[in-house]
């Protein structure tokens, strides 16, 4: 019996060198290749030489293609990021829900992704503030940052969106017969506690499912969208009129450092990390991932797929040029956000959020988070390498 032919360092990208074909959207064939170029001459280089005369070794240290798409790229970005959101963080309790789409709806999102993912970041966001402004649950404006996925375990296109939501929100008051006054700002928490989110999931299913699909119509109104056959369209959407949609909340999150583990773990994740992938079968042309089946409790299972029906589903998940897959809402708005988190932590007693003025370069990034010196000489191992050559990319492509 002969031997399999097996490569047992399969990476997206190996699978994207030897597999992929050209795609008819060009942005879409912008990525591929930039994925396929990561970290080759193609995208250029920088030399290193030691700066030691008993050593001398050169280093080639290839230039990574920084696309949001990229298994092995955005790491420090994403440190950078979470920073960010760290500083931003209240002693409060947040909570997480997600926000699905039926499946009827995904050939219609799929031909149009940049109108209908938009339609979910608002559909979802304008449900739980309406929630919120209801004095019944909150009376008051909470901050909600919510991340786009696409994909379901097995690479299937599953767009939902995950919203972390504070527990509590910002309100406002302003003294009366007295025209001028100052507005003030206080903290508020929410009314009751006996639902597993912050509001009745079941009712803000019914919500949400009515907002997207009354914003799906105009869409369709305004010819923003056209389905292949409008008669067909209008009878699904008449039909998801009286299905039930998921939406569910998950458990909330214990405190502020649990939220900071799962943005390090979710928002900048991308279709599929290399560790997934097990193995490419260079004589049937298969890759094998591995995946969890939440259908059996999250037991983890392995799913053999031809490169080319890989590579199609991979491409379902690349994101519209420019398209924002993280946004943020309530106070939390890009608009006032520093205002408003100002006047929050005032009104709580607390210590005001330190302003993140410069960037942790990326080298100490580096030597925190990889235990990696920039300058250390892959021989004598001293910190003595010194550049002394920039090589740019053949073309150099822009991200979107």
């Amino acid at each position: 019996m002969s031997a399999v032919a097996v490569n047992t360092t399969a990476t997206l990208q190996y699978i994207l060198q030897h597999y992929s074909t050209a795609s008819s959207n060009s942005h879409v064939q912008q990525v591929l290749d930039k994925l396929q170029q990561c970290r080759t001459a193609a995208l250029g280089y920088h030399l290193y030489k030691c700066s030691d005369g008993a050593c001398n070794q050169y280093k080639y240290q290839y230039h990574s293609c920084r696309n949001r798409h990229c298994p092995a790229c955005g790491s420090l970005q994403k440190e950078q990021w979470i920073e960010q959101r760290r500083s931003e963080l209240l002693p409060i309790s947040y909570y997480h829900v997600v926000f699905t789409i039926p499946h009827e709806l995904n050939s219609i999102i799929l031909g149009h992704r940049k109108h209908l993912y938009k339609l979910l970041f608002d559909a979802a966001s304008q449900t739980i503030l309406s929630f919120a402004k209801d004095p019944q649950y909150l009376g008051a404006t909470p901050g909600i940052l919510a991340v786009l996925h696409s994909w379901g375990q097995q690479l299937s296109f599953h767009p939902h969106l995950h919203c972390i939501v504070s527990g509590g929100g910002m309100a406002t008051t302003v003294q009366k017969n007295k025209p001028g006054t100052p507005v003030k700002v206080y903290w508020k928490t929410t009314v009751k506690d006996k639902y597993a989110f912050l509001f009745p999931v079941k009712a803000m299913a019914v919500v949400y499912r009515a907002k997207y699909l009354q914003g799906l119509k105009r869409l369709i109104k305004a010819g923003e969208v056209q389905p292949k056959d409008t008669a067909e369209m209008s009878a699904i959407i008449q039909q998801l009129y009286n299905k039930e949609w998921v939406v569910y909340a998950k458990k909330p999150f214990g405190g502020p450092q649990q939220v900071i583990e799962y943005l390090g773990r979710y928002t900048h994740k991308v279709a599929i990390t290399n560790n997934r992938i097990e193995a490419v079968n260079t004589s049937t042309a298969t890759v094998k991932f591995k995946y969890k089946d939440y259908a059996t409790g999250g037991q983890q299972k392995k799913m053999e797929l031809s490169a080319t029906e890989f590579i199609r589903r991979f491409e379902q998940h690349i994101l519209p040029k420019y398209f924002t897959k993280i946004r943020s809402y309530g106070y939390l708005a890009n608009r006032n956000r520093k205002t408003n988190l100002a006047a929050i932590t005032k009104s709580m007693n607390i210590p005001a959020h330190p302003a993140l003025s410069v960037k942790t370069p990326w080298q100490v990034r580096l030597l925190e988070k990889f235990n990696i010196q920039h300058n250390q000489c892959p021989g004598c191992r001293q910190a003595s390498l010194v550049l002394v050559r920039s090589v740019l990319p053949h073309a150099y492509i822009k991200d979107g």
